[in-house]
């Protein structure tokens, strides 16, 4: 169970109309310029039936979110997910017979093509975003932010981007750090490479990192593919905070 999940529905119903992100979640590290309007299969994993019913509801109400199935625990989360094959699956934390974290390693270590993770909960936990992308989630949010913010976090996810919180991001690099601290120095990337790495970490997208550098989208998609493999990175996520923990990139400070 993830904590008050019979008022989790109503707390939900009552965000969708805020109109932007307070608190912790401001500025949330996402990217705008994927297609947002393109439609995203969702599998939505929860344990509590009211909580699951009311993301059900309200997430299918939001533009390009075609919700396929729903699972009550890590399990069914698993053998639906490589059943129904969504785009996303919206993965909770605690959860019976299986929780959120072993049901993600479990499905993005299975034979087929895996749909991106995005693992939510009530609980915003340092130990829970440091085992989340250990999973190979690609990204992390929580149940309190407004309905949209989560349709964003999905549609995000399913254009290959990453999703994280800053503050989550600075906690996780200073006091979790993921034993990666030396991947950078020893990646030998290139002077783009490392360019594009930089944009990664300030949020944007790869249209908008294709802009910046005047390039094309193609060649930027190359760059972060070649980033990803030099670093031994399972997502864009994951290379971000290898950015932070090598000092490649500092909390706050841009440019």
């Amino acid at each position: 169970m993830t904590g008050s999940p019979a008022s989790a529905a109503t707390t939900a119903g009552a965000e969708a109309s805020a109109a932007t992100m307070t608190g912790p979640e401001a500025g949330a590290t996402t990217a705008t310029g994927p297609d947002m309007n393109a439609a995203v299969t969702l599998l939505i994993a929860d344990d509590d039936a009211v909580t699951r019913s009311g993301l059900r509801t309200l997430l299918a109400l939001q533009p390009g979110i075609v919700v396929v199935g729903e699972a009550a625990d890590g399990v069914e989360a698993v053998e639906r997910a490589r059943r129904l094959r969504p785009d996303v699956v919206l993965m909770d934390v605690r959860m019976p017979r299986l929780d959120g974290i072993e049901a993600t390693r479990r499905l993005l270590a299975g034979p087929a093509e895996p749909p991106k993770v995005v693992v939510i909960t009530t609980f915003e936990n340092d130990g829970y975003v440091t085992a989340a992308l250990g999973a190979g989630a690609a990204g992390f949010v929580l149940k309190r932010l407004p309905v949209p913010e989560i349709a964003r976090a999905v549609r995000v996810v399913a254009a290959g981007e990453a999703i994280l919180f800053p503050a989550a991001l600075r906690r996780l690099v200073t006091a979790r750090p993921l034993n990666s601290a030396e991947a950078l120095p020893q990646a030998a990337l290139t002077v783009r490479e490392e360019e594009v790495l930089r944009l990664m970490a300030t949020g944007l997208s790869n249209p908008e990192i294709a802009r910046s550098c005047g390039v094309s989208l193609e060649t930027v998609k190359t760059h972060v593919g070649n980033v990803l493999t030099k670093l031994g990175a399972q997502n864009r996520t994951h290379a971000v905070v290898i950015a932070y923990e090598s000092g490649l990139v500092v909390p706050g400070v841009t440019g």
